[in-house]
């Protein structure tokens, strides 16, 4: 690959969770934001981070949701999440869980990137499961049956859904599990690096130094912060804070009541949930999945941040 390279729009990501084809409609804007994660991966905290970047206060004038939409999630009508966007005189950043290789590249666009332990990540989407009320997953799958999707649920047996979640591709043409795939989201992002509107971050450097990592982001996006209002946005950022504020910050759109707990939806953020869990059989294969489809350094880096 040359420096030359741009990234490309491949592959359609069908799924419960996403119809990457809501990007046909996008009309871009110099300066916008596409926050794209794998789920579980600090999404949220991402958009929060940046919505305390471009306002530069808090508490917030609406909930975040209303701010940040999910526009690839097939639940709500594109239009409506349209008009919300092309109604923004503020710098837009938009949420999506579809890897760069399923959504538009642009220029004049900023995409940011978060990645996690797909470890932790794993078992943090087994909470984020739990916490999702039984009407909300009804909905989801009534909207892929709708698109003639044939959904496949986890395996009741967390070691048995960690084995089949980690040797799926994620590639949409392979099948199996594409909706969630941290290693394939990754790499999509990894190999484009070096252009200057890729930004990459990590769950381990949010949480090792949330304060520093914003202050590398709104270098990133050229956003500048007066010197005093640093602390208070980064305790506003702070996962203990987004806990306190789970009524406004929890994620919305989607369904107003799609939670059990709003607070859990922000569960623990920790590192090494998988420890004492998965047994040897399954972090040999991780290790050896891994090791085949990522290169050294990215392998590191997605377990490890900048920082490990």
């Amino acid at each position: 690959m040359t420096q030359a390279a741009r990234p490309e729009r491949k592959y359609v990501y069908n799924n419960m969770m996403t119809d990457s084809r809501r990007w046909d409609a996008y009309v871009p804007r110099d300066g916008d934001i596409i926050i794209s994660t794998p789920p579980k991966c600090g999404t949220t905290w991402t958009q929060m981070i940046c919505a305390l970047l471009i306002f530069q206060k808090f508490p917030l004038d609406r909930k975040l949701s209303e701010y940040t939409l999910w526009l690839d999630m097939p639940l709500r009508p594109l239009g409506e999440i349209l008009d919300i966007y092309d109604s923004q005189t503020h710098r837009r950043f938009i949420k999506t869980h579809t890897p760069l290789d399923g959504v538009p590249y642009f220029d004049n666009v900023t995409y940011l990137f978060v990645a996690r332990d797909p470890r932790d990540a794993f078992f943090s989407m087994g909470n984020h499961r739990k916490n999702t009320k039984p009407e909300m997953l009804e909905i989801m799958l009534r909207s892929a049956k709708e698109r003639s999707l044939q959904m496949q649920m986890p395996a009741s047996d967390v070691r048995a859904a960690f084995r089949n979640w980690i040797s799926a591709s994620g590639i949409p043409d392979e099948g199996g599990m594409a909706e969630f795939n941290v290693l394939h989201h990754a790499r999509t992002f990894w190999e484009f690096r070096h252009l200057p509107n890729i930004i990459m971050m990590h769950y381990s450097d949010m949480k090792a130094d949330l304060e520093g990592q914003m202050r590398r982001l709104a270098a990133a996006l050229n956003i500048s912060v007066e010197e005093g209002l640093w602390p208070q946005l980064a305790d506003a950022a702070s996962f203990e804070r987004m806990k306190e504020n789970a009524d406004t910050l929890a994620p919305s759109g989607a369904h107003p009541d799609q939670w059990r707990d709003k607070a859990a939806f922000f569960n623990k953020g920790e590192h090494g949930q998988w420890q004492g869990v998965l047994g040897e059989e399954e972090l040999a294969l991780y290790r050896q999945i891994m090791k085949e489809r990522l290169e050294p350094d990215l392998a590191r880096w997605l377990e490890h941040g900048w920082k490990g």
